[in-house]
Formats: C-alpha cells, structure tokens, sequence
C-alpha cells in the first residue's frame, strides 16, 4: 500500500506544474474572476475607469482608451501624448488644476461600486514594464472611511527598480499613513530577464494576518492585530471589505523621473481571480482510491479522506464521521 501511494503521489508531482495557479490553500474555491478572453474594453460588469489626474503628483492622465483586452490578455498601455488639460485654471495652485497640458496618458480600473470582498486570497499573473518613471500595481482599498483609515493592501507594485509589498492603515493625522512594507529588487530577482517573464502575485487575507507573495516567496506577513488604526478608535481597516484597483502610473512622488524612451510600456495581465474559504458541508465528498483535481490542486482519494498536493506540498484532507 505504502508503494502504491508513493507512485501515485509522483505521478501527481509530475501533473501538477500545469496547476500551479491554483491557491496555496485546499479549503478555498473561486468566487470571482477576470481571465480576460475577450477582446475590447475590460468587462464593466466588473470594473469601472479613473479618469483624470487621480493622486501621488503622478504625470499621468488616467483615460479608457488605454484599457484593452487581446489575445487573451489586458494590456494597460503608458504613452508619451500632448493635449490641452480641460481641467486647467489659470494661477491655480492646486497641483492638479495648475496643469495647462497633458503630456503622458495610461489607465486605471477598478472593482469600486461593483464588488468587493472581505477575506480571501487573490492573485494576478502579469507582466510589469520596468524601468525609470513606471508605476505598475495592484492593490486593495477598504470601502468606508477615507484613506488611509480606510486601509490599503499593495499585492504588487513596481517603481525605482524595486518590486514592494506594502500595507497602509490609519494613524491620528489626516492623509498620514502608517507602512508595513517589503522591497525585493528586481536586479536581485533576475534582472531584465525576470522582467520580461509572467509572475504571480498573491495575497492570503484571513481573520489572523495578511500575507502577500511573489511566485509564491513571501514578501510580507503581518498579523491582524497589528493592523488597527493608531488613531484611538480601535478599528481595523482589515476586518472590512475592500475593492481591487489596477493600474499603470508615471513619475510623480515615488515613480520618478520618466525615461520617454520606455514609452510606450505595457502592463499585460493574463488573469486576476479571487478564492474564498468554503464552508466544511460544502467541500466535496470523497470516493476511495479515486484520483481527481479540483480548483485546489491534484487529490488522491482514500477511504473517507484524500491527500492533497498543492504548491509542492502534501495535505492530508479527512472527512467529518
């Protein structure tokens, strides 16, 4: 028996790098996803555009022209274009409506308004241009209270040659945040050639901690009650839903100078999908012996309970008596 079980295990190892994009965690099950096979504008049944210049003192203008699905993809797409500002004033000192022009354009899309989600994990495959003045990320923001009381989670986000995982939450100044964070440098993970590949990121957010990852290498791990707002109310930001932005920023406070000749750069994303625990009565019964997978991984099925092999890891699932 113990033979058998060792080779039916190998032959699960060998099957399961084509599942690798599946949670690192057996007890959850896909609840929304965008995996992007279509072509044209991103699906607005789930997401809705920031327009405009948005926040950070960033260049950009924020427009939907530069979403788009193709070949299985979305691209999100910085170029270097000059119009008029329609939002200019003359002798403004409002950092936004001192602008007469507009010189550089990319996108930014969201979930706000359309779904949201409190727990769970959820991870994006993308491709991220890097390089001097680009800003590509894909984090959280809370739905109630401004920022940053409202809290915000940095699953992925890329300026000044590092890749970062960072958390935000309250404090008892207005608009000043108090940062958990992680850099890796991208020249430490491989350099150009790191960067010309897909990655996965991914955030596992439950009632204890949130932690964020990279190709499955933990960036950052935070407790929950680590996280309540320093402001004196005792509220956690975390222990609320919150909505997905995506997005492609130029320069500003923390991009940087911008090198026009990257222009124009393409933050490509193959999937963006969102998993959450099941509850025990709705997990899968088991059939002795049987071999099968599931959205948690590849699964060997013996008298009433199942071994389970996920992210190069072994789990041993039982049934309730």
């Amino acid at each position: 028996m113990k033979k058998l079980l060792s080779v039916c295990l190998s032959l699960l190892s060998s099957c399961f790098i084509a599942y690798s994009q599946q949670p690192i965690l057996p007890q959850y099950k896909l609840v929304w996803s965008d995996e992007f096979d279509y072509n044209g504008a991103p699906d607005t049944t789930k997401w809705s555009y920031e327009e405009g210049f948005k926040r950070n003192r960033e260049e950009q203008w924020y427009q939907k022209e530069n979403a788009s699905c193709r070949n299985g993809l979305l691209v999100i797409e910085a170029k270097k274009e000059q119009r008029n500002h329609p939002g200019f004033i003359q002798g403004s000192s409002d950092w936004i409506a001192s602008r007469k022009k507009i010189t550089y354009t990319s996108a930014s899309i969201n979930t706000l308004g359309k779904q949201h989600w409190k727990y769970g994990i959820f991870e994006i495959r993308a491709r991220i241009p890097v390089g001097e003045g680009l800003w590509p990320a894909f984090w959280t923001l809370g739905t109630s209270k401004e920022w940053p009381s409202n809290g915000e989670i940095d699953i992925m986000e890329y300026y000044r040659g590092n890749i970062l995982a960072n958390i935000a939450t309250g404090t008892d100044q207005r608009w000043k945040a108090h940062w958990f964070g992680k850099t890796k440098a991208v020249k430490d993970l491989g350099g150009k050639a790191w960067a010309d590949q897909f990655h996965i990121w991914r955030m596992v957010w439950d009632e204890d901690a949130i932690t964020l990852y990279v190709d499955d290498m933990e960036m950052l791990h935070v407790p929950m009650d680590q996280l309540v707002n320093r402001d004196g109310t005792g509220f956690n930001p975390f222990t609320q839903p919150h909505y997905l932005l995506l997005n492609l920023a130029l320069g500003g406070i923390n991009g940087g100078t911008i090198a026009d000749k990257l222009l124009p750069a393409k933050y490509e994303i193959d999937y963006i999908r969102v998993y959450q625990k099941v509850e025990r009565a709705e997990m899968n019964s088991f059939t002795p012996g049987e071999i099968w997978k599931d959205q948690s991984g590849d699964v060997i099925n013996a008298h009433g309970g199942g071994v389970l092999h996920q992210n190069g890891k072994y789990y041993w699932r039982s049934e309730e008596r």
